[in-house]
């Protein structure tokens, strides 16, 4: 069980380091950050930041390093409850870590590509800025839940079920806004658009599962 391995350093160090990243983030970004906790179900915060996007962009990067930790801390959980009940063990955690990180840069610079070679650049642009806010804003959700997971709650499979599910409702509601924003562009095309959603959205998820298991 999780509960026997929770005294490790490592969890309190990753949960302290994720901390951090988001106190800085409030403290060098504040009426940014502060709009930002609004972006799920209010369009203000993709409309104002979307005009000054940057491929790389110093706020989305802080929140997409936390994304990327709590992210890994929620699935070594879920791998504990799920799969094997082992002491934390930093190399596969950062197996977690390297492998959800690189499914995430690979699919924005795959999309960024294609919006590329279509010419159509800044509707690509706006699409992954909606996804990628909506993504790190799952990794700011996910911070609270893995302290009460590691430090409070014994985790069991139904809180977890339920965890995958609000992730599951965040991902869905980021989705409904892009389909909204986009809905003539997507209506004209749509086999090109559920061919996206097969290729892009769902294939590399299960290539993720197949791999970390």
């Amino acid at each position: 069980m999780l509960r026997e391995i929770i005294s490790n350093e490592w969890f309190t160090v990753l949960v302290v380091l994720c901390v951090c990243i988001l106190a800085f983030a409030k403290a060098r970004f504040t009426n940014r950050f502060n709009d930002f906790l609004w972006v799920v179900g209010n369009s203000k915060y993709l409309k104002i930041y979307s005009r000054d996007q940057k491929f790389i962009d110093q706020f989305d990067g802080l929140l997409f390093l936390n994304l990327i930790i709590s992210s890994a801390l929620f699935y070594f959980i879920w791998y504990n409850t799920f799969i094997e009940s082992i002491a934390f063990d930093l190399i596969l955690f950062f197996k977690f870590f390297i492998g959800i990180g690189s499914l995430i840069l690979i699919k924005i610079l795959i999309e960024r590509l294609i919006g590329s070679l279509f010419e159509i650049d800044s509707l690509i642009d706006s699409y992954v800025f909606q996804k990628t806010n909506y993504k790190n804003y799952i990794g700011l959700v996910l911070l609270p839940i893995n302290i009460l997971l590691i430090f409070a709650v014994n985790p069991s499979k139904t809180i977890l079920y339920i965890v995958a599910g609000l992730i599951l409702v965040i991902n869905l509601v980021g989705f409904i806004t892009s389909f909204k924003i986009h809905q003539k562009l997507i209506l004209n095309n749509l086999f090109y658009f559920i061919l996206y959603i097969c290729a892009l959205e769902i294939a590399p998820y299960i290539i993720l599962y197949k791999v970390l298991n």
